[in-house]
């Protein structure tokens, strides 16, 4: 399967705000892409738009849970949570890395705020965050192209190096592709085999159940990070013990009992299938790595594709990436104004896959086109290449893709609606 490569920098500490700047824990990091546009026009796996700023975008691992540093007011067995939390910034080429005494969460110190790194995502998760393999370092490839991932390229990542640690617990949802699914699982089950990492303390799965009489006790036990998840409101609703829990997780299929696919089984099934739970004990009767997660469904209204134009419906219609005679200062591309008013120009943006951005002016009329010829701020690679359009908010409104066999000298490419 394809996933979209981004350039960018990984963020662990806002100089200007040092008390208030992320929390990087052992499955999610900020990250801060060269191209933004690139991320508004990522599939949204459960209709939730990108929750990106000026600051950039956290970065859910894909395929990994790590134990819970900090969720609603409490926390997981601090050895292993911040085990994976050091090892992932270790990996991503931080040193020196110090956190506040009041704040636990947060980065007093380092000896780096900002990184350079790269990831590869295929998507928005259901938090607006992104979905994806992440890298140390730069990527030569360009912004926003395609880039196929097989298991030698995600043994690379740094999901990849917690998992074989034994640092992370899996966590496959279906938007993962089966064949690194299979890889990822065999990667889990060496490190639960040499029982590294997590693997010798962890509990609450089929080798044995979880003895839990309330949170405190919680707090020090190693489990999967999404049963805890769900173990916490639970008895924060005020039960004492599990005798009601298959219930509690039946009454809100969405939020508490996961769509799940059952591999051995080859059936569709819920959480509550994979749980069994009373009295003080708790566990999982199958291997995280032995279901299938679905993400959560798009809320009416709502889809798994972002828009495709916004109000002002403008459109890019066309490019010319290889003109006779130079390229620089000759390539253009084409917008339509599907709207029978004018649109003002004025803050918006065409950007390329390499980052580049040239800013538009002037306005075109309703119902028609208007060659915007590149000053060279953006350039067409006539190997391929990706054109975004972004308005004055910063929204991406439309992008389109080209591949080398489209690119003939002196030929304008024509992007069919």
């Amino acid at each position: 399967m394809s996933y979209t490569l981004l350039r960018g920098s990984f963020v662990i500490r806002y100089p200007d705000l040092p008390r208030q700047g992320p929390e990087p824990d052992g499955d999610t990091v900020k990250f801060l892409p060269d191209s933004p546009a690139l991320v508004e026009a990522l599939p949204r796996r459960s209709g939730r738009p990108p929750n990106i700023n000026a600051r950039g975008i956290s970065v859910r691992l894909e395929a990994v849970d790590a134990l819970e540093t900090h969720f609603a007011e409490t926390h997981q067995e601090l050895e292993g949570a911040n085990a994976a939390r050091d090892e992932l910034l270790r990996l991503l080429g931080f040193t020196n890395v110090r956190f506040w005494e009041d704040l636990p969460n947060k980065v007093e110190s380092a000896d780096q705020d900002s990184i350079r790194g790269h990831v590869l995502t295929n998507g928005i998760d259901a938090n607006g965050r992104l979905i994806a393999f992440v890298y140390a370092g730069d990527n030569p490839g360009a912004d926003g192209t395609s880039v196929f991932v097989d298991p030698p390229l995600v043994d690379r990542s740094v999901n990849a190096q917690l998992t074989a640690a034994g640092l992370v617990y899996p966590a496959f949802y279906a938007t993962l592709p089966a064949e690194l699914r299979t890889h990822l699982a065999e990667v889990s089950q060496a490190a639960r085999r040499k029982a590294v990492g997590i693997w010798p303390r962890s509990t609450g799965d089929p080798n044995g159940a979880a003895t839990v009489a309330d949170l405190d006790g919680l707090e020090r036990l190693v489990m999967w990070p999404k049963l805890f998840r769900r173990v916490v409101p639970y008895l924060a609703a005020g039960f004492v013990n599990f005798d009601g829990f298959d219930g509690w997780l039946r009454a809100d299929p969405v939020n508490r009992d996961d769509e799940l696919f059952l591999i051995p089984k080859l059936e569709r099934g819920n959480l509550h299938d994979v749980v069994k739970a009373a009295g003080q004990q708790i566990q999982l009767t199958m291997w995280p790595e032995d279901f299938i997660i679905a993400p959560d469904p798009a809320p009416p209204g709502t889809g798994p594709k972002p828009p495709a134009v916004a109000s002002g419906d403008l459109l890019i219609v066309a490019a010319l990436p290889d003109p006779a005679g130079a390229d620089r200062g000759n390539e253009t591309v084409t917008l339509l104004n599907l709207t029978p008013k004018a649109i003002d120009l004025a803050g918006w943006v065409l950007t390329d896959a390499a980052g580049g951005r040239q800013t538009l002016a002037g306005s075109i009329d309703g119902g028609a086109a208007l060659r915007v010829t590149l000053t060279g701020a953006v350039q067409l690679g006539n190997t391929g290449d990706t054109v975004v359009l972004v308005d004055p908010g910063g929204i991406s409104i439309d992008r389109v893709l080209y591949k080398q066999d489209q690119v003939k000298a002196g030929r304008t490419i024509c992007f069919g609606r």
